[in-house]
């Protein structure tokens, strides 16, 4: 399954995290797969996974074909569940898109881009070590820096706002759209969609 890709959502098992920001990445994926009628099957990897075709090809074909995996183990050791999934699913970095919560993005816009630093987040982290590559792609998906002077460990970990959560499923159709650009068209074409000014 080489032609494949990996998406990844990042987030925390259990139902205390389920709907905290740093679960947005998880969100995204379950979006993904409500689209394609995906069904997560547990993988020995040591994640939740569904195997699909994400979007349509010119020409109405169905898209790349598309592993979606939620790891079950805690953010900071997210790692080796998806280095295992890259390696049994022979998937090379340069297809691995790994969709997770930025603080430094304001909440409602998404971002795409390969490699470069952590930026603190324990998630990446965990991967980039567990690979030993940063080249993989990322869908930044923004909820923006918290409030005065709350701790940002405390912040990722607490629900979304009540005004946040009137705009949250639109949020998660756009990282959702902005996966399906990048793995049919190809990064550049999905940051000229996202990228551009409102």
């Amino acid at each position: 399954m080489s032609d494949a890709w990996l998406v990844v959502g990042l987030g925390n098992p259990g139902a205390e995290y389920e709907r905290t920001r740093h679960n947005v990445g998880q969100m995204v994926l379950d979006e993904l797969a409500s689209r394609t009628r995906g069904s997560f099957k547990r993988h020995r990897s040591g994640a939740r996974i569904a195997e699909v075709r994400l979007g349509v090809l010119p020409g109405g074909a169905p898209g790349p074909r598309v592993v979606l995996a939620a790891p079950t183990s805690y953010m900071n050791v997210s790692g080796g569940p998806v280095a295992g999934l890259a390696k049994y699913f022979e998937v090379p970095t340069e297809r691995l898109v790994v969709v997770h919560d930025e603080l430094d993005i304001d909440f409602g816009a998404v971002r795409l881009k390969r490699g470069g630093g952590e930026g603190g987040h324990n998630g990446l982290r965990s991967i980039s070590k567990s690979l030993g590559d940063k080249n993989y792609l990322r869908v930044r998906v923004g909820i923006g820096r918290p409030p005065g002077r709350q701790d940002p460990a405390d912040f990722v970990l607490k629900e979304f706002s009540g005004t946040e959560k009137k705009d949250l499923p639109f949020l998660l159709m756009d990282a959702a759209d902005a996966v399906e650009e990048l793995v049919g068209k190809g990064l550049e074409a999905a940051q000229q969609r996202f990228h551009a000014p409102a």
